[in-house]
């Protein structure tokens, strides 16, 4: 899996992928799958996401084509964009922003900043790539935007962490059919949501560049 990986892996990255995959066995995934896992896990020092990770059909090839022709990346914080833009820049140039550049100085009565971001960033880049890690408002807010008729991004990561309205609009994202990745339950984050996408940037930025997994 690493030849030629010199410009994107550390040796330790290699080792603990190599350990990571050993711990968790077979999991049934495949290909792009199983390395956005081991990053993930390799992100957190959690090995138990594996049970709750899940795809939608096709969602990592969809991702793939959206980062390789150089899809913007939008992030419900700026942690998350800060945490991408050194793969992104590294491999296709995406160009990383969070929401919150668009956003409102206070939140909007009712509101959250990242929600209200998000929908003045989604009309500027209805293609984009969309990380949300902490945001469940932003993720229910781009769900209403789609079920109003709204372009479709070419991929969202639901991933919000927390308590408050984390596991509904995590069941809003599981019952759309957009090309989605989630993590169930409460865990989520800016860390996770990045590893993701990171992922994603380094298999299709490999596939370019004609290496095998």
């Amino acid at each position: 899996m690493e030849g030629g990986m010199d410009s994107f892996d550390h040796p330790i990255f290699t080792e603990s992928v190599r350990r990571i995959r050993g711990w968790l066995g077979d999991t049934g995934l495949d290909g792009v799958e199983q390395e956005l896992l081991e990053r993930l896990v390799h992100s957190s020092g959690d090995l138990s996401l594996v049970a709750d990770l899940r795809f939608g059909p096709g969602a990592c090839q969809a991702g793939l084509a959206a980062l390789s022709a150089g899809e913007v990346i939008l992030t419900d914080t700026a942690m998350a964009a800060a945490a991408v833009a050194p793969m992104a820049r590294r491999s296709f140039g995406n160009r990383v922003v969070s929401v919150l550049d668009w956003a409102p100085a206070t939140a909007p009565v009712g509101g959250t900043r990242a929600a209200a971001g998000l929908d003045l960033a989604l009309e500027a880049h209805p293609g984009a790539v969309v990380l949300i890690g902490s945001a469940p408002t932003a993720l229910v807010r781009l769900l209403q935007r789609l079920a109003a008729g709204s372009p479709r991004p070419a991929l969202v990561v639901g991933m919000p962490v927390g308590f408050v309205g984390v596991l509904e609009s995590k069941a809003l994202l599981a019952a759309s059919d957009l090309p989605q990745i989630r993590l169930e339950g409460s865990r989520g984050g800016a860390g996770l949501v990045a590893a993701s996408v990171n992922a994603l940037l380094r298999r299709a930025w490999l596939d370019r560049q004609g290496e095998g997994g």
